[in-house]
């Protein structure tokens, strides 16, 4: 049940990034611990909050929940020299084994926390909660592809949201329209249906968000995305169109 509980902790990108901090520093030795016992060097709160841009009563807040979950422990530490003792906060080491790639309702979970966690900064809708999700796990990518300029191309970067729909769960699948320029994609066996009934502007807002983050990070960043849920018993249909403006055949790219 604790490991439970610490995998549901790191559903906040602030959380992951503490952690992450604390788990990279050096090794050190640490009489407190045992004589001659090693463990990462640790960091106060204040050094925490400064490193990562968040006020400290706000990095005290999501401290106190890792260290109850497991995943961080804390300890005063002599200060050299004259002064008082310093909390420090440190990586636990071996609660928890890697979590593997991210399940549905995980990333569900990750994505609200998102919209709703102010401390984040991510966003204040489940749309850009969403697309800002997507394109952290693709990194800067975008930066470096150009935007589609042939009905092919465009088509191939679409086909990549293929895979990553299919590993959430979705069957999908594509078709194209408008010479290419605008393609529908059938969503079926939605892994959130039943929450996507009861909120639909939540559950709908978060795929757009995705499927617009995912095509910036190839690149196409002049996009239009809509959805609409529900055409029937179980499936959804996502329009998504470039305005890019395409290489007319047989022109010189």
């Amino acid at each position: 049940m604790a490991e439970e509980r610490g995998v549901s902790l790191l559903s906040s990108p602030v959380r992951r990034r503490i952690v992450d901090h604390l788990a990279q520093l050096p090794w050190a030795v640490d009489d407190a611990v045992g004589e001659g016992a090693t463990r990462r060097e640790g960091m106060t709160a204040a050094e925490l909050g400064e490193l990562l841009g968040l006020h400290t009563t706000t990095l005290r807040f999501h401290l106190d929940q890792l260290v109850a979950g497991g995943l961080v422990e804390s300890a005063f530490v002599k200060a050299d020299g004259v002064g008082r003792p310093r909390k420090k906060y440190f990586a636990a080491e071996g609660r928890l084994d890697p979590v593997g790639s991210a399940g549905p309702y995980q990333v569900l979970a990750e994505l609200l926390a998102c919209a709703l966690d102010p401390a984040d900064r991510v966003g204040t809708t489940p749309e850009q909660a969403g697309m800002e999700w997507a394109r952290r796990r693709a990194g800067e990518a975008a930066a470096d592809l150009p935007a589609a300029t042939t009905p092919g191309t465009w088509i191939g970067k679409v086909g990549s949201l293929i895979d990553l729909l299919a590993d959430w769960g979705y069957s999908p699948q594509l078709s194209s329209t408008s010479d290419g320029r605008a393609v529908d994609v059938t969503l079926r066996d939605c892994p959130f249906l039943e929450l996507a009934r009861t909120h639909p502007a939540v559950v709908c807002g978060v795929h757009r968000g995705l499927l617009r983050g995912a095509l910036h990070s190839v690149g196409e960043t002049d996009v239009d995305v809509s959805l609409q849920p529900f055409v029937d018993e179980r499936t959804c249909a996502a329009t998504l169109s470039s305005r890019v403006p395409f290489t007319p055949r047989g022109a010189t790219p």
